[in-house]
This record gives C-alpha cells, structure tokens and sequence, in this order.
C-alpha cells in the first residue's frame, strides 16, 4: 500500500538541519506530550534523566518543545490546562501526523472512537483533534499548516 507523503523543508517548529529533501510519511508518529502540573519541574527532571534540551513559543510560558540532537522538535512537556480529557493523563499524549484532520475525525467516529476536541489551531504549527480511541486511550491527530490561526 502506498502511503502518501508531504514535503516539509523546514520544520513547522523551527529550521530543519536534515535539508531541503525532508519528507514525512503520514499517518506515522509526530508527535508526543508529556502533561504535566509543574512543567519547570518536569523540564527539570527530563534534562537530568535523558540530556534533553528544550525550546519555547512565544507567549506560552506552560509549553517547552522537546529538542532532538538535530534541533528538531520531537515532543512537548506542556501545561495540564492544554488536556482535553475528563481526567489527568499519566503518560505519553501522541499525536499521529495526517492529510486532513477533519477526515481522520469522521473515520474515529465510524470506527467507534470520541471526539475530544474538534479542528483546533495551533498557531503557526498546524490543525489537531483529539479523541479517544475504542480502549478510552486518548490520542491526537495533527495535519502541520504553518498558516494555521
């Protein structure tokens, strides 16, 4: 099966350092949050635990990008205020990289799943959902759009 692919050049969340030839596979992992009640505390501890570095967003003083050795963005330690579901997540919030959110929306209400969140902005970054899954696992999907608002 062939699986579609989007040329993004330079990361939504900052200069690529890969070059010009970047692409991504969609419907693959993007993304990933840490949700947490401190998140200077948890910066903290992620820095001491695996040698993290970690960027920010101006105006989001509850965000840190999590860096890769390439300065690309690989996740987020972000603010518990940003989780859609009724209770605290406990662990990895992932985001799966898609074509059109608004589709992957309607195949998770056939599929069974909830949606959390309909289409929201991320501005400059892109468009996400979130929803459950059949499991009550929650997860997002994320189409990057630098003209988001």
């Amino acid at each position: 099966m062939h699986k579609p692919t989007v040329q993004i050049g330079d990361s939504v969340l900052g200069p690529s350092t890969r070059g010009p030839d970047l692409t991504e596979t969609m419907n693959t992992l993007a993304h990933f949050a840490i949700h947490a009640g401190d998140v200077k505390r948890a910066k903290k501890f992620y820095e001491s635990v695996f040698d993290w570095k970690f960027g920010t967003l101006p105006g989001m003083q509850d965000f840190f990008q999590i860096k890769g050795p390439d300065d690309n963005a690989l996740g987020a330690i972000q603010s518990r205020t940003y989780n859609a579901a009724q209770k605290d997540i406990l662990g990895f919030e992932c985001s799966i990289n898609v074509v059109d959110v608004e589709a992957t929306a309607r195949a998770v209400e056939t599929a069974g799943g909830q949606i959390l969140m309909k289409r929201t902005a991320i501005p400059h970054v892109g468009w996400i959902i979130k929803f459950l899954d059949t499991e009550g696992n929650l997860c997002c999907a994320v189409h990057f759009d630098k003209s988001a608002a």
